[in-house]
């Protein structure tokens, strides 16, 4: 509907008509009104700003920490910075690389030495306030596409070894690409208001219950290999939801065609849509070779492993797989029962294009295809991981960390999103498992 201007009387610029004169007096009053109004505004964001301003967190000297460039270099593996701040290979650490948001695109940034495009200016407590803190040496806010959420609970030796070794990357030239952010997101100036809220800039603590190999994983998962940031779902603002933490999230990234598209992460916690059928040493073997009977590496977790977890020692993987199975079993509630018409046409598509790695069982051959029973990824709220599958086959790394790269062809060109929604909502909902029904419109969103 097309709103139009109200008609006002014309003034009649001799003055003599006391209506006339009562609509000047308040238009006058109107035009010094709202300026006063913003500036009155301005003045209670600025005053909400200096209250929210965090107090700065000075790091003790770094001679004082037990840090090396060793330790550094595994904190950095662990953290898996390098797949975030690498676009090209010829320009590891050098930023630039695209990420895709509910809120618009962020560019990751030049963590090399330069000192013009990077942070080869920066000092060591330069570097502790953006870990712990989330800011620039210049005092603006980084946005927590940057998981400092996470690296906050990193301990302050850690940190120390991280900014040694950093010291060690070669510099390269490489400019900030400019972020393309919706109003009112692309103000950092917002950004303290979302911190008071959400972050929570403390060391992590050890829970003296639990033992040190469980403290230990909890560490790693929570800090810097921040699972959390893609495996927890998100609020409308941007935040970790901590009543759903680690049970499974929703973002934004490439598939086989390039194109960015929808992805869910697993539920990480014991609960029967995460990993309750998954063993310890079946969590950590995933961790260092990407596959089990349950789950072969594909997609974006390709990174995760190729460059992070596949370089942790063997007690780390251990401890994490301890901390991910002791964790409360938690999962988001599901809902949208398939219907028997549904079911029974997605029983046909499986046994056609499925049946033969999978097995009727859904138990799979281990040899061409995984366990489909008690499946996270088939049960995850959102099935827009499976159906990625479906559509373009699994993005699998290269050997020899996935030995057999023939598990599974695209069938995207080869059925329509009626019979993928079908037999995605088939094996959603049989061997065992539970989770709602795929509607051939979630499948045409991930085309």
């Amino acid at each position: 509907m097309t709103r139009h201007p109200a008609k006002n009387p014309r003034l009649d610029q001799r003055g003599d008509n006391p209506e006339t004169e009562l609509i000047g007096m308040n238009l006058s009053r109107t035009r010094i009104l709202v300026p006063a109004a913003w500036l009155a505004l301005a003045g209670c964001i600025l005053s909400a700003l200096y209250i929210l301003s965090p107090e700065k967190m000075t790091p003790a000297d770094l001679r004082s920490y037990d840090a090396s460039i060793e330790k550094g270099r595994y904190i950095a593996t662990i953290s898996n910075c390098a797949s975030c701040h690498t676009a090209g290979d010829d320009k590891a650490y050098a930023g630039g690389l695209e990420f895709q948001t509910p809120f618009g695109a962020l560019y990751s940034t030049n963590i090399t030495m330069d000192r013009e495009t990077g942070i080869g200016g920066w000092s060591f407590e330069d570097f502790y306030q953006s870990m712990k803190q989330g800011i620039r040496p210049d005092g603006s806010h980084l946005y927590p596409a940057f998981p400092y959420t996470a690296f906050a609970k990193m301990s302050d030796e850690d940190i120390a070894s991280l900014f040694l070794f950093m010291q060690t990357i070669e510099p390269v030239y490489s400019p900030a690409r400019s972020n393309h952010l919706e109003f009112p997101y692309k103000l950092r100036e917002l950004l303290p208001f979302w911190k008071a809220l959400f972050h929570d800039t403390a060391t992590y603590e050890a829970d003296a219950a639990k033992s040190a190999l469980w403290n230990r994983g909890a560490y790693l998962v929570e800090g810097p290999a921040h699972c959390g940031a893609c495996h927890t779902p998100r609020n409308i603002l941007g935040a970790e939801r901590k009543d759903l933490a680690l049970t499974g999230g929703v973002y934004l990234d490439r598939v086989r065609t390039g194109q960015f598209r929808e992805w869910s992460a697993v539920n990480l916690t014991p609960a029967p849509t995460g990993l309750a059928v998954w063993s310890k040493d079946e969590i950590s073997a995933y961790l260092k070779t990407g596959q089990t009977r349950h789950a072969v590496v594909h997609g974006p977790m390709n990174e995760v492993i190729m460059n992070s977890t596949r370089f942790m020692t063997d007690a780390d993987v251990l401890a994490i797989a301890t901390y991910l199975k002791d964790i409360p079993p938690n999962e988001e509630s599901d809902v949208g029962e398939p219907s028997s018409e549904q079911l029974a046409a997605g029983e046909i598509v499986y046994t056609v294009h499925c049946g033969s790695c999978h097995l009727p069982t859904g138990a799979g051959d281990n040899i061409l295809g995984v366990s489909l029973i008690g499946s996270a990824i088939v049960q995850a709220p959102n099935p827009s991981s499976l159906i990625n599958v479906i559509l373009y086959g699994p993005h699998l790394p290269e050997p020899p960390f996935v030995a057999d790269r023939t598990r599974m062809k695209m069938l995207g060109k080869r059925l329509s999103d009626d019979d993928i929604a079908s037999v995605a909502t088939y094996i959603r909902s049989s061997f065992g498992n539970h989770a709602s029904a795929v509607s051939p419109a979630q499948v045409k969103r991930q085309r």
